[in-house]
């Protein structure tokens, strides 16, 4: 039996770290969840890691539905919590729900969408149908970086005293957790603290409930962006290009495939063979 929104919770009332994952994959995903990971988060992300994206914001519901399939196929212990796009839940508290909806008939265990104040009526709404909602407020990556770019969030008295109330009015529309990207050290401890909900930090200090990777980053495949709060703790791309040009040289010389490598006839059938082509 896999892991419930009610693990994730009684984790930090035991004062436990929660860890999570950010995975597309059912391969990757299957390897995370080996390895006793918490949440296996199928974060729009995608769109830049899988898809090639510049940004988060083309990434589409059929998308996500995808890979949040392929994810969920390759679970067996882990909380799998899925994105919800750019768009899937701005327009209305219907849309909301729906899309919310496709992602759970997917397999999910839970949603995420970003956004404090201004979302939590929906949030409430989605939570109203059953539907368990981890909340994203510090930065969003969907539309922080239309007006800010790549910006440390609460790094003023004010803007630390808006994340702390979008936090509580998160709590109060029901989420099970939040995500708080990006957020400074000491905003992130005061919100920890200030909640009954555990906190899901990246880039957000050692004093979150929990903190969460994106996969490639933690296995050094991606390297288009390098932000400062990964950890890398292994450099596969160097791997994997070397590897890949060996193959190609192998190929190229015709060391590969040997003969260890190819399937053979029986002789007596070859014989036949040759004999009825004239050989």
């Amino acid at each position: 039996m896999h892991k419930s929104v009610r693990d994730i919770l009684d984790k930090k009332k035991a004062g436990k770290k929660i860890s999570a994952i950010t995975a597309y994959d059912y391969t990757l995903a299957s390897l995370c969840d080996k390895a006793e990971i918490d949440i296996l988060l199928v974060g729009d992300s995608a769109g830049m890691v899988m898809l090639g994206y510049e940004n988060t914001i083309p990434v589409t519901m059929d998308q996500m539905i995808l890979f949040t399939e392929a994810v969920c196929r390759a679970r067996q212990n882990a909380l799998v919590v899925a994105d919800m796009p750019f768009m899937s839940y701005q327009a209305s508290a219907s849309d909301a729900i729906a899309n919310a909806g496709r992602l759970i008939k997917a397999g999910a265990d839970a949603v995420k969408l970003e956004g404090g104040k201004t979302v939590a009526p929906t949030i409430r709404a989605i939570v109203e149908t059953g539907i368990p909602v981890m909340g994203h407020i510090g930065f969003q990556p969907q539309t922080t970086t239309l007006a800010q770019g790549y910006r440390v969030q609460a790094k003023t008295k004010d803007a630390a005293l808006i994340l702390l109330e979008d936090a509580k009015l998160l709590q109060d529309a029901g989420v099970f957790s939040i995500a708080l990207e990006m957020v400074t050290f000491e905003t992130s401890k005061i919100i920890s603290e200030s909640i009954s909900i555990p906190t899901i930090g990246i880039g957000s200090g050692k004093d979150c409930d929990g903190q969460v990777l994106v996969v490639h980053d933690v296995l050094g495949m991606y390297d288009k962006l390098k932000p400062k709060f990964v950890k890398q703790y292994l450099s596969l791309a160097d791997q994997i290009t070397k590897a890949v040009t060996n193959y190609r040289l192998d190929v190229e010389s015709g060391r590969f495939p040997a003969k260890e490598n190819w399937f053979s006839m029986d002789r007596s059938e070859l014989d036949r063979l040759e004999k009825e082509i004239g050989r």
